[in-house]
């Protein structure tokens, strides 16, 4: 079995991108744009959530991973490359001992 990590399978979802695929769920959700791409990512969020307040590691990996890819989408839609993500977790990595405390509560909506 290949090797699958996140920067090969955001290849795949470049390609689909740039070269679509009859059939392949990733060029359907380029079809439909910016919206569709969004909407799913926002449920795989909740999904995640929900996975997680559950007793089931199958599950949560299930979950989390089709948020990754949802987000590798979301990426390519954006034109946001794997270099520029690892640029700014290495900033934030220079970060570390950097917390501020808890946000303030938001009381007006």
């Amino acid at each position: 079995m290949e090797k699958e990590d996140l920067e090969a399978l955001y290849k795949v979802v470049l390609d689909r991108k740039n070269n679509g695929s009859e059939g392949s769920y990733t060029n359907y959700l380029f079809e439909k744009g910016l919206d569709k791409i969004l909407k799913k990512v926002g449920e795989e969020c909740t999904e995640v959530v929900i996975a997680s307040k559950n007793d089931n590691k199958e599950e949560q990996i299930c979950e989390i991973c089709d948020l990754a890819y949802h987000l590798l989408v979301l990426m390519a839609e954006l034109g946001i490359s794997m270099d520029e993500i690892k640029v700014e977790l290495g900033k934030r990595r220079e970060k570390i001992n950097n917390f501020k405390g808890e946000r303030k509560e938001i009381t007006n909506v």
